[in-house]
């Protein structure tokens, strides 16, 4: 197996913001390349523990390398955190005092060519993070119809030209399947304007998010994972969630908001009758941004975003 060497986001701030403690239960819903973990598991020495999730193999595979030091306090579980709150139950059943997201991808999985989640590399198209899954980034390319390709192009890339994109990938599949990255990305090259690729990212820098989120089906996991992380952290219990574009933040800031809402009743009651709480208490009125030094250490850091919230 190949070296996982993925260098984490946030580490110091994403870890300090769940006000890590010795003897705490700590929920890592997104393993990686274990920086985190190591971290939050260093933090809470001598008896923290920790349960770890990834639905990528590699990554499991790795940490029980990487976290050795730490044996008989954590626990490594290979799943989506879609399923949070079950994993949390069959683990910790009362609760947990802190859950750490880091969304997005790692740098192993964009660096090894064959996973198919970079436009820089030629590999066959998946961009699956769990590969025991069976739909796949070629499934979505040559199967979908237009309307479909160019509604997620556009709502999940945010790409102005997603319409010609999905004509000319429906227009290339007719010659036979697309089945590479790329020939994606020549389709895509071709599909927009000699005039709007000469500014801002690589030309298929969006419509490749766009595929990944899609296949893993990130953003309806994501929305629900946050809100199931509120309701297995114990009062005082905090949470700490690392996205890298807009689409993400847009979803934690929002679930974050409501759950910090206290009542609810139209403004024109003059008393409340709704009796709804609020759940968390936001820690970060805007959320943190890298620094110099780790954007110089870790470009890919550039667009990343942390919210931390405290449960009530």
């Amino acid at each position: 197996m190949s070296e996982f060497h993925h260098v984490s986001v946030f580490e110091n701030e994403a870890v300090d913001g769940l006000a890590p403690n010795p003897g705490g239960i700590y929920v890592d819903c997104t393993l990686g390349g274990a920086g985190h973990s190591r971290s939050i598991l260093e933090k809470t020495a001598p008896d923290g523990r920790l349960i770890a999730i990834d639905q990528d193999l590699t990554a499991i595979e790795n940490a029980k390398i990487r976290l050795r030091a730490f044996a008989g306090r954590f626990v490594l579980v290979h799943s989506n955190f879609r399923h949070l709150k079950q994993i949390v139950q069959e683990h910790e059943a009362t609760g947990v005092d802190g859950v750490l997201f880091d969304l997005g991808v790692s740098s192993p999985q964009l660096d090894e060519a064959e996973r198919g989640f970079s436009y820089m590399q030629d590999a066959p198209l998946d961009m699956r993070m769990d590969r025991t899954e069976a739909f796949n980034a070629f499934d979505l390319v040559n199967q979908w119809s237009e309307q479909e390709i160019a509604r997620v192009i556009f709502e999940y890339g945010e790409e102005r030209w997603a319409k010609r994109i999905a004509e000319f990938i429906g227009h290339a599949r007719k010659n036979g399947p697309i089945e590479t990255t790329g020939q994606l990305v020549e389709i895509i090259k071709a599909a927009i304007p000699v005039g709007a690729r000469r500014e801002g990212p690589h030309p298929a820098k969006r419509t490749f998010q766009a595929i990944r989120i899609a296949v893993n089906d990130e953003l309806n996991v994501f929305e629900q994972a946050v809100r199931d992380a509120i309701e297995v952290l114990k009062p005082g219990g905090r949470l700490s969630v690392i996205t890298f574009h807009s689409l993400e933040d847009r979803i934690a800031k929002k679930v974050l908001q409501d759950a910090a809402k206290g009542c609810i009743c139209p403004p024109e009651l003059p008393v409340c009758q709704c009796n709804h709480e609020s759940q968390v208490k936001i820690l970060t009125r805007k959320p943190i941004l890298p620094g110099k030094l780790e954007l110089e250490e870790n470009p890919r850091a550039r667009s990343a975003k942390l919210r931390i919230a405290e449960r009530l």
